[in-house]
């Protein structure tokens, strides 16, 4: 391989992490948004109207971006080769710092994905505001906790 495929390849690997860095501030600020408004209409009583669809839609929208942007990083960070380096899946598993990159943080963000997907195409089916509600705010509540739980806070300060 020449030097300027290498160049490239890690111009664009640093690129993806700044995108997926970056974009996860958006994320979590419309998580977080989408979350309350759902719980203080819940708990409120009010009625659900075409903003609180927006931003249920949004929050939806956003993480989905971010899943596609880190399965991307994932693959342009070649993790594979680093599990080979290290001795396999077994070292990996000892080792807290890459097991959280390499397996918990991915996997998490997954469910949460999946939480804020469930939740979403529930509320849609429901006819009244409160069931709305209340799905949305149970499912992006458990989404929000566990995006909460699996940032990795030590690189974004």
């Amino acid at each position: 391989m020449c030097i300027f495929t290498i160049l490239k390849l890690f111009l664009i690997m640093e690129t993806v992490q700044f995108i997926h860095s970056k974009w996860a501030y958006l994320v979590l600020l419309v998580l977080v948004l989408a979350t309350f408004n759902a719980l203080i209409k819940f708990f409120g009583d009010k009625e659900f109207d075409a903003k609180d669809f927006r931003i249920s839609l949004f929050a939806l929208i956003t993480m989905h971006i971010q899943l596609l942007i880190g399965i991307i990083l994932y693959f342009t960070k070649d993790y594979f080769s680093v599990i080979e380096q290290v001795g396999g899946m077994g070292e990996v598993m000892k080792n807290s710092g890459l097991r959280k990159l390499i397996i918990e943080h991915p996997f998490a963000m997954i469910i949460a994905v999946a939480l804020v997907t469930i939740g979403y195409s529930k509320h849609k089916k429901k006819l009244t505001s409160k069931p709305k509600f209340k799905l949305l705010a149970i499912y992006y509540t458990l989404a929000l906790a566990c995006v909460l739980y699996m940032i990795p806070w030590n690189l974004w300060f």
